[in-house]
């Protein structure tokens, strides 16, 4: 059987051409380069690489099939540790993949009886006692000791990662995550996430750092990060708060009427998400609110409510469907309010909601950390966003954006939110198209940085004696330089003057200056390298200011290699990369020789990440 032609052909007689030209677009090539060549008698790990709920599933059972083409006999899906999660997708592989012995975490003697006659497919969530259970099965069956296991990990930074490894101890489900990939013969573990922040800044010797990265483009019609937080900063389907006297109320009655407009146009659902923190009692209180509001639409159903919904109906204009009459959009909405036909749910670890509550009519979904990683909520048209964190975590933010998606009216979409958290996304945005760009240009070693005050991801999953934190701001000067031969990074040199105060140079020219330089280990140049190559993927041209100075009689180990006047010209560009290249003449330390000595500053505000192997 041809597994990956029989689940394309399926996609595209459900009518999505374009969706399995993707999809079978990643299988070829990941599948070529990464399983095809697999020796079937090693361990590794890869990621798969694509926007927030832009269609990863899809493309992973893609993936899956185009291994079994080539003669993987068994594939265990890792859900995050989420029942409704973990069950809708074992009904979605079941629904979806031909020809496959498909185990949910209770079908042991199902994996048992098939004997590997046809390929398996176990669906499990990263839950402590169902990996021991089925370690334990694979394990003891002997099917995996001479066979390769496809471990598939959906949302892999979450849950998978040692988060002791501080502490010189392996947490639980990252325990079993290891005994059960190395339990079989050889395995190809692939690592599925839309916030790789965590998994990049894994060192390799901890054996969670992907060996290969591979990321997907999002489809057609697919609204992310640059249709939300563009680069120029203005986003017509943003509101701030920071403005509004009653957000509840604008909140309300936008949804209310987007709700009439799309459930008239002949959809089935159109939902509202309201983010506000991750305490139960203020998902509460939120729900207090938006009930407060619809008593008051209710009490002015015929007088205020309808000039203030009339504000709002002038400002609709409706992409997907023909903009209906405002007097069809009022009777549907004064329905709507007077038999109680809109739903307020709360979905926290108190309240256990199904996802059928909120597949159709017009809702108010309010919660915290389970509104995000994995769980969709189909046209999505208004967020309320006000969660806020003392130490914000970009991967843990980004995955709350759950107005990520394909099914949304582009025109129709409205975010409230504070201006500064706008700005928080928006410079997650900047970092993963920064992270994307690298990944699309071949770069192994992918950087991040962030601004600061603004961490990747959390501290207990990144081991402290490898992951280095450089400063944006700071000059960085190596202790005990050493120069390839002082004669290349002369020549290199010879065309800048001492006389210039400084020069706009490409930051090509930079690294090639750099590459001429032995540093010392407080100065790790490959670590300089890797930025500017960051630098570079996102702006290929990009420039910085370059110092000369000659003969500098400066004594080594005084705490501060620049002049004050050079330190103040440096600092004079504090959106721009500064080298200074000082030649010393060596009769104050540096080994008694005439060399170059580079001084570096990174862009100001910014935080770089780097994970120093040893």
């Amino acid at each position: 059987m041809k597994y990956l032609e029989t689940y394309l052909n399926k996609i595209i007689s459900r009518g999505n051409v374009q969706l399995a030209d993707s999809i079978s677009k990643t299988a070829e090539e990941l599948g070529n380069e990464h399983i095809k060549n697999f020796s079937f008698i090693s361990h590794e790990i890869g990621l798969l690489f694509g926007n927030v709920q832009s269609g990863k599933t899809g493309q992973v059972f893609g993936i899956l099939c185009k291994a079994a083409d080539l003669g993987f006999p068994v594939f265990l899906i890792l859900t995050t540790d989420n029942n409704i999660l973990q069950e809708q997708t074992l009904e979605r592989v079941k629904s979806d993949l031909d020809g496959f012995c498909v185990c949910g975490e209770n079908d042991s003697g199902l994996f048992i009886a098939n004997e590997l006659k046809e390929p398996v497919i176990v669906v499990l969530k990263k839950n402590f006692n169902m990996l021991r259970l089925w370690s334990n099965v694979f394990n003891t069956t002997g099917f995996m000791k001479g066979n390769p296991l496809f471990i598939i990990d959906d949302e892999a930074d979450a849950a998978s990662l040692n988060t002791l490894v501080n502490k010189d101890r392996q947490s639980s489900i990252n325990r079993y995550l290891d005994s059960i990939k190395n339990g079989s013969s050889s395995s190809l573990y692939l690592q599925v996430t839309g916030t790789p922040q965590a998994i990049f800044l894994q060192t390799r010797q901890s054996g969670w750092h992907p060996l290969f990265t591979h990321y997907f483009k999002p489809g057609k019609g697919y609204l992310g990060g640059d249709f939300f937080f563009p680069k120029n900063g203005n986003s017509d389907c943003i509101t701030y708060l920071d403005g509004l006297k009653e957000p509840e109320r604008n909140v309300v009655l936008r949804h209310l009427l987007v709700s009439a407009q799309t459930l008239l146009s002949g959809d089935v659902v159109c939902n509202c998400l309201i983010h506000p923190s991750v305490r139960q009692s203020v998902h509460q209180s939120f729900a207090d609110k938006i009930e407060k509001q619809l008593r008051w639409c209710l009490d002015n159903i015929d007088g205020s409510f309808i000039a203030e919904l009339k504000k709002e109906y002038d400002l609709l204009h409706p992409l997907k469907s023909s903009k209906k009459e405002f007097n069809e959009i009022l009777a549907f909405v004064q329905n709507l309010v007077r038999n109680q036909l809109i739903k307020i749910i709360i979905m926290n670890g108190k309240a256990d909601v199904d996802s059928d509550e909120y597949e159709k009519g017009c809702n108010f979904i309010i919660g915290g950390n389970t509104l995000g990683r994995g769980v969709t909520f189909p046209r999505l048209q208004t967020i309320y966003y006000t969660r806020t964190a003392k130490k914000p975590q970009a991967d843990t933010m980004w995955q709350h954006s759950r107005m990520f998606g394909y099914d949304r009216d582009s025109s129709m979409m409205m975010v409230y939110i504070d201006e500064q958290l706008y700005k928080l996304f928006a410079d997650i945005n900047a970092t993963n198209n920064a992270i994307i760009s690298q990944v699309e240009q071949g770069i192994d070693d992918v950087k991040i940085y962030y601004p600061e005050g603004l961490n990747p991801t959390r501290k207990n999953v990144l081991d402290n004696d490898h992951v280095e934190v450089i400063c944006g701001g700071t000059n960085y000067y190596p202790f005990d330089p050493d120069n390839n031969t002082i004669e290349d990074i002369s020549d290199l040199l010879n065309p800048f003057s001492d006389d210039e105060p400084y020069y706009q140079v490409s930051l090509r020219l930079m690294k090639e200056i750099l590459s001429h330089v032995k540093a010392s280990p407080d100065f790790k140049i490959t670590s300089f390298l890797a930025i500017l190559d960051t630098m570079l993927a996102e702006t290929p041209a990009a420039q910085g200011i370059l110092i000369v100075r000659r003969g500098r009689d400066v004594a080594q180990g005084t705490g501060a290699l620049l002049s004050p006047n050079d330190w103040q010209l440096g600092g004079s560009f504090p959106r721009k990369t500064v080298l200074t290249m000082y030649q010393v003449t060596g009769k104050k330390g540096w080994g008694g020789k005439q060399m170059w000595v580079p001084n570096i500053k990174l862009p100001h505000g910014a935080v770089y990440y780097d994970v120093i192997e040893e």
